[in-house]
């Protein structure tokens, strides 16, 4: 390896040998005492980097040269890698990228909590690394993200369907193919972006709020069942009819095709009224047996497959006998919950969003399950002595919250309430982590597995079980 040589400068180092990889793909070295953040390059590269944005302790910065390539280093498959805001870990083999999810939760746990990782179990890879996902949202927009690849001749079409360039809310790179979701879902986005230039329908302008077409959702269920979802902004009847009727003509095989008129400043959906056009107003998946419902504004874990996987690990760490009464704690639609109900006593699922509760009740429902019971509210209030005097006190609790983990309430109630056993699913490492630290007061950490979801990017599932000893 040459020297390692700062320019006179000093927005040029060369030589920055690249030891571990963080979020958003970015490489991570040293610089004297200088933790350096370098764009899209990978532990075992050795880079000349020039810097874009310094602070006192780290700086970030952009490979000038690759000196030495990594051999973890391999080509992206995708037209829109280094642009596109997704599968930021492309260009590194997938065994590698293994390797490093199982370090970073590893570090967060024994760093952040305090754990004895020596017995953590493999992460389970998932079995396809490419069109993996069951739900895709694309965002039209006048503001076409312009790339190398555009070339400036005049006249360029600007109207773009795609995803958000990072950083830039209201430019929209115009996707191709995405290979993140399986047939009929590219033909169905880039012939309904076709569909509307020819007919001359505006796209949004995410800064103006004007516009007809807005978003565009597409849903490919385990089961084959597609659901498609257009929003709508500032359209007229004419031209909603036209372009849902145009849908169907040419994807006959929509089960579910629907259509919103958002004329809010933001995207979300969940406060915004579904219209059926054809079909029925919901998709199933299904997982052992079980169907479970899904409409346009259900959560699901995206990747089916391997949310198949991730419950295994969790009712196979819970244990369960027959006996049990379980806490399903940030239940969602009562996926984990109806997945477990037929080995346990009963389950009881609580949740802050109440229609996910009503999801989690038909779930229950479709499936004859009759040994479930939800309830809608914020966890740190629901959870009281009361609630567990009036419910029965749990044999098992399993959690699986938000990115931001636990509220601390929460932690303690779970202290207080002294189940036997807890199973931790989490998103987010270091706030399972802390949330780790605090329950070791009670609880000793007794298995440990990560879950890969999501290839080609830093997210990883980790589950943890619990057992009390004090």
């Amino acid at each position: 390896m040459s020297k390692r040589r700062i320019s006179p400068d000093k927005r040029v180092i060369s030589g920055v040998a690249i030891t571990d990889i963080a979020e958003e793909g970015k490489g991570v070295g040293k610089a004297d005492e200088l933790v350096l953040f370098v764009d899209k390059a990978i532990p075992g590269d050795i880079v000349d980097v020039e810097l874009t944005r310094k602070k006192k302790s780290f700086a970030e910065g952009r490979a000038l040269r690759i000196a030495e390539a990594s051999a973890y280093r391999v080509t992206p498959f995708c037209e829109h890698f280094g642009v596109c805001g997704g599968c930021k870990w492309q260009h590194m083999d997938y065994a590698a990228q293994l390797l490093f999810k199982q370090k970073s939760v590893e570090n967060a746990l024994s760093r952040l909590g305090k754990v004895d990782t020596r017995s953590m179990e493999p992460i389970l890879a998932a079995p396809e690394t490419q069109y993996y996902r069951n739900k895709l949202e694309y965002t039209f927009s006048n503001k076409r993200w312009l790339t190398d690849l555009d070339g400036q001749e005049d006249g360029l079409e600007m109207n773009a369907l795609g995803f958000h360039v990072p950083l830039r809310f209201d430019k929209i790179l115009d996707i191709h193919h995405c290979h993140l979701q399986q047939d009929p879902s590219n033909a169905i986005r880039n012939t309904v972006r076709e569909f509307a230039l020819k007919e001359g329908i505006s796209f949004y302008d995410l800064r103006q709020h004007t516009g007809a077409l807005r978003n565009l959702i597409i849903r490919i269920a385990s089961t084959g069942e597609i659901m498609v979802v257009v929003v709508f902004a500032y359209a007229d009847e004419e031209v909603i009819e036209k372009t849902m009727a145009f849908l169907q003509k040419e994807f006959p095989e929509i089960t579910s095709l629907l259509y919103i008129v958002n004329q809010k400043k933001n995207d979300t959906i969940f406060d915004q009224d579904i219209h059926t056009f054809a079909g029925r107003d919901h998709i199933f998946e299904e997982m052992e047996g079980l169907r479970f419902k899904v409409g346009a504004k259900s959560f699901y874990q995206t990747n089916s497959e391997q949310a198949y996987e991730l419950y295994k690990i969790t009712r196979d760490f819970a244990d369960l006998k027959g006996d049990e009464r379980v806490y399903d704690l940030y239940t969602g639609a009562g996926t984990i919950a109806n997945f477990i109900a037929r080995q346990a006593l009963e389950v009881i699922g609580v949740e802050y969003v109440p229609t996910a509760i009503e999801d989690a009740k038909i779930n229950s429902a479709i499936n004859g399950i009759g040994n479930t019971r939800f309830f809608a509210g914020d966890m740190k209030d629901v959870l009281t002595p009361a609630f567990v005097g009036e419910q029965g006190a749990p044999d098992v609790v399993i959690t699986d919250p938000p990115r931001a983990g636990m509220h601390p309430d929460v932690v303690q109630r779970l202290l207080e309430m002294e189940a036997p056993k807890i199973v931790y699913v989490s998103c987010n490492a270091a706030t399972q982590a802390r949330d780790l630290a605090i329950l070791a007061e009670k609880y000793q950490v007794q298995r440990i597995r990560p879950v890969d979801m999501f290839p080609h990017t830093q997210h990883v599932e980790n589950v943890v079980s619990l057992v009390l000893t004090k």
